[in-house]
C-alpha cells in the first residue's frame, strides 16, 4: 500500500478507479475517493458480477457462487496503477485480484484464469513471452444500432473507399485521433509499439512490445478503453467487434508467444540454435486444442462472421512458415526469437482468457508430447472445417475437452459456458433484416 500511497501523492490524485474484468472482459468495480481508497478496507463485490453476460443478464448462478450470492474481496494489483489520462480530474486506476474470504483466486476471475495457466508453466522453470496485435475499426457516431456501421470522415472531408493496406496517408487523415491516442498510451503505461492501417475501411492495428502474459493482458484490457475514449473525444466510435462491417474484413488479435527458462533462454531453439522438441510440441498442443478452445478465441455470436470462407481469417489448425493463411504462423526469426503466432482469436476476446486459452494448448503439448503435422507450405485458404462453425458448436467442443477444463478450472469452463448459452438464446431471438427481407413475402 505504501507504493500505490506515493503514487497517489506524487501525482496529485483525487479518486482511485477500481476494477476487475468480468468474462466478457468489461471493466467492472468502484470508484473511491483517494482517503477511501487508501483506508485499507479491500473493495468488496459480489462474485456474481463476474457472470455477466454482454447485455447484462446471468445465469442461473447458484452452482458457481452459492444460494446467497456472496461477496468477494477485490485486492489491488499495486504493479497495475496507472494516472486514467482522459480523465477531467486527477484520477488513477488499479487493476485488483478476485480473493475469497480466506485468500484463495476466485476461479470464475479471467486473471485468476491466466494466472492458475502461468502457475502451470512456472512450476516447470518455464515463463511465457506474448506480444498481440489488435485489429480495430473507427467508424461514423450512430445511436441507431438498426443502421449499418460506416467509416467515419477524415480531415479530407471524405471517408475511405476500397482498400488501404499500410497506407500512410490513411492513417494520417485521423492525425488528431492517433496523436492524442499515442499521449494517452504513453502516460497509461501500454507499451505500444506500431501503428499501422489495415486492409479494411477504417480498420487500424497497433502492435505491443512483448513480455509477460499477465502484463500485457492487463495492458490490452486498458487499451481497448483507452482507444474508446480517445475516439469519443474526437467525434467518432472506436470498435472491437469481430467483425462490424458486411463488406469489410475482419479484426482479430493475433498471438505471438515464446517461452524462456529460469536463465530467459527461450526453449523453442536447442543449444544449436535449431528447432528444439518442445517447440514442435507446442505447435502440436495448438493443432489439437485449438478447437475445442475456439469459444476463448471467438466468445460471441459476431466472432463467427469473421471466421468463415472468403473473410481473410484463417479457418483451420494448419501450420506453416511465414505462412498467413494458416492458423498457426511461425514468424522468420533467430534462435532466441523463434515464436508462434496463433492468428485464430478475434479482437473481440477477453484478452486474459485468450492468453490464457493459447498458453493452456501450447503447455499440454509440450507436456503431453504431441508431435504437430507436417508445415503447409502451399496457401492454405481452401482449408476449412477446422474450427467450430458457431457459438453453439464452440460451446459443446469446451465442455467436451476435459484436458482444457483442467489447465482453466472446471468451475469456470462451465460457468463461462453457461453465459455462453445465455448469450446464444437471447441472440436467436431476435429477427434480424434478413429474414424480413427474404420471407415475409416469399415462404
Amino acid at each position: 500500500m505504501s507504493s500505490m500511497r506515493d503514487f497517489l501523492r506524487e501525482h496529485n490524485i483525487h479518486e482511485v478507479e477500481c476494477v476487475i474484468a468480468d468474462m466478457t472482459g468489461i471493466a467492472r468495480g468502484k470508484i473511491l475517493p483517494k482517503d477511501l481508497f487508501l483506508a485499507g478496507e479491500h473493495m468488496r463485490l459480489p462474485k456474481s458480477v463476474l457472470l455477466n453476460t454482454v447485455h447484462g443478464e446471468q445465469p442461473d448462478n447458484v452452482p458457481y457462487v452459492g444460494a446467497t450470492d456472496p461477496d468477494m474481496i477485490c485486492v489491488p494489483d499495486a504493479s497495475t496503477i496507472r494516472v486514467v489520462p482522459w480523465a477531467t480530474e486527477r484520477v488513477a486506476l488499479v487493476i485488483h485480484d478476485c480473493e475469497n474470504f480466506d485468500g484463495s483466486p476466485v476461479e470464475l476471475a479471467p486473471r485468476a484464469v491466466l494466472r492458475r495457466v502461468l502457475d502451470r508453466y512456472a512450476a516447470r522453470g518455464w515463463r511465457p513471452v506474448v506480444a498481440p496485435e489488435m485489429e480495430f475499426y473507427l467508424v461514423a457516431r450512430t445511436t441507431n444500432p438498426h443502421e449499418p456501421l460506416a467509416p467515419p470522415t477524415g480531415r479530407s472531408g471524405f471517408t475511405e473507399q476500397g482498400r488501404q493496406s499500410y497506407s500512410i496517408d490513411a492513417v494520417n487523415a485521423f492525425d488528431p485521433f492517433f496523436l492524442e491516442l499515442s499521449a494517452f498510451c504513453k502516460q497509461h503505461e501500454l507499451g505500444v509499439e506500431t501503428l499501422i492501417h489495415e486492409a479494411g475501411a477504417g480498420q487500424m492495428e497497433i502492435n505491443f512490445a512483448h513480455g509477460d502474459a499477465l502484463e500485457l493482458a492487463d495492458r490490452v484490457f486498458l487499451f481497448k478503453r483507452a482507444v474508446r475514449e480517445t475516439a469519443l473525444r474526437h467525434g467518432i466510435f472506436a470498435t472491437f467487434m469481430a467483425k462490424p462491417m458486411e463488406t469489410e474484413p475482419g479484426s482479430a488479435m493475433h498471438v505471438h508467444q515464446s517461452v524462456v527458462d529460469g536463465s530467459g533462454n527461450n526453449i523453442f531453439s536447442d543449444a544449436a540454435g535449431t528447432e528444439s522438441t518442445l517447440f514442435r510440441h507446442f505447435i502440436g498442443g495448438l493443432e489439437r486444442y485449438v478447437p475445442p478452445a475456439t469459444l476463448l478465441f471467438a466468445p460471441h455470436v459476431n466472432s463467427f462472421r469473421r471466421l468463415s470462407r472468403f473473410q481473410s481469417a484463417p479457418m483451420n489448425i494448419h501450420w506453416g512458415y511465414d505462412n498467413r493463411t494458416c492458423g498457426i504462423r511461425i514468424p522468420n526469426s533467430g534462435p532466441a526469437s523463434r515464436r508462434v503466432e496463433n492468428r485464430v482469436p478475434g479482437v473481440d476476446v477477453n484478452p486474459y482468457l485468450a492468453m490464457a486459452a493459447t498458453l493452456a494448448c501450447g503447455y499440454l503439448g509440450m507436456t503431453q508430447g504431441i508431435e504437430p503435422a507436417a508445415p503447409t507450405a502451399e496457401s492454405a485458404e481452401h482449408v476449412h472445417g477446422e474450427l467450430p462453425r458457431n457459438l453453439e458448436d464452440a460451446i459443446g467442443q469446451l465442455r467436451a475437452c476435459p484436458a482444457l477444463a483442467d489447465m482453466l478450472g472446471p468451475l469456470f469452463v462451465e460457468a463461462f459456458c453457461e453465459v455462453k448459452e445465455l448469450e446464444f438464446a437471447t441472440f436467436s431471438r431476435v429477427i434480424s433484416s434478413w429474414e424480413r427481407e427474404h420471407l415475409m413475402l416469399l415462404v
